[in-house]
């Protein structure tokens, strides 16, 4: 083991417990981060290494565990402006712009939200799944705006990804629709999957083919010709605000993908420049994974949806309208 490992020594706290369950405990890894080391040969119990994370050691037998150095991040750190909402050790919640990818990908290498993330952090990161690497746990569009959750540690990463494979997550969207929907307020259930006819595209499938979504929509104000309305997701699918509200006939302004904007509203969003899908993550709450504290956290409208919404206002409603944004 070279030079540059990290050494955690101690004893097994209690007896009768998993091994990979007792280090976790003990170490601050997440117990798949003790399994990975275990099968690497870096941990040994009472000096001898151990390899069986189901094993069951007395209490105060002592334990090492060698944690290698973290394997430097495929992308490449960039000085990329972030809006930080909240940050410590452990995790950062960022108010994402519009026009940032999240993740490098085919087509969009570098200059992406991860790219930021790695300057942003540089030297915090203690290696998720012993790589240098912000924890991405779930993703917004490109073209959507608003509040991301980003792991800095394993244990973050294994916590917030267990919130989130549980529907527990809070989240919320607010968007502009095509037309006032009706009912105002309902819950539209669907089962997303690549669609059949085009596999860059998301769409409603049969049962047993996608994965289930649920998508809890109310009307905050019907504008001219279109309506604000708010989303809660109770899952959360690629692309599932924009099938869903698209497959009760009101998809959102703007979406170059599951609607065609209305021509009446073309002029209106040329005249704006508004280029996007008008959809906006406002609202984020979750259990933080180490402290064990619930926190919440709401990102304001950004701007180009908040002109859009008011040019949609009738005469005298723009006040109430942007007391809700």
């Amino acid at each position: 083991m070279g030079g540059a490992d990290t050494i955690i020594s101690g004893t097994v706290p209690a007896g009768g417990q998993r091994l990979d369950k007792a280090l976790a405990d003990v170490s601050g890894l997440s117990r798949e981060r003790v399994k990975a080391l275990l099968g690497e040969g870096r941990i040994a119990i009472g000096g001898v290494r151990a390899a069986n994370a189901s094993a069951k050691p007395p209490e105060g037998t002592p334990f090492t565990i060698s944690i290698p150095e973290a394997a430097p991040s495929y992308a490449v750190a960039q000085d990329i402006p972030l809006v930080v909402v909240y940050e410590d050790e452990a995790l950062i919640v960022v108010d994402k712009p519009a026009g940032l990818v999240v993740h490098p990908a085919v087509g969009n290498a570098d200059g992406t939200l991860v790219n930021a993330l790695l300057h942003h952090c540089r030297g915090q990161l203690s290696g998720i799944g012993g790589v240098a690497r912000p924890g991405i746990v779930h993703r917004i569009d490109k073209d959507t705006s608003g509040l991301l959750v980003v792991a800095k540690t394993d244990v973050a990463h294994e916590g917030l990804a267990k919130q989130f494979a549980d529907h527990s997550i809070i989240r919320a969207y607010k968007c502009v629709t095509a037309g006032l929907p009706v009912p105002v307020a309902g819950t539209v259930r669907g089962a997303i999957g690549r669609s059949s006819h085009d596999r860059k595209k998301m769409a409603l499938v049969e049962d047993g083919r996608g994965k289930h979504a649920v998508t809890h929509y109310r009307t905050l104000a019907a504008l001219e010709g279109a309506a604000l309305v708010e989303c809660r997701l109770e899952t959360g699918r690629t692309h599932q605000v924009r099938v869903h509200l698209a497959s009760i006939g009101h998809p959102l302004l703007g979406d170059p993908v599951y609607g065609r904007t209305p021509s009446r509203l073309r002029s209106l969003l040329s005249r704006l420049g508004f280029q996007r899908q008008a959809l906006h993550a406002a609202e984020l709450g979750f259990i933080h994974p180490v402290s064990g504290k619930a926190v919440h956290f709401i990102s304001t409208t950004p701007v180009d949806m908040r002109e859009l919404i008011v040019e949609l206002c009738a005469e005298g409603q723009d006040a109430k309208v942007m007391a809700m944004l």
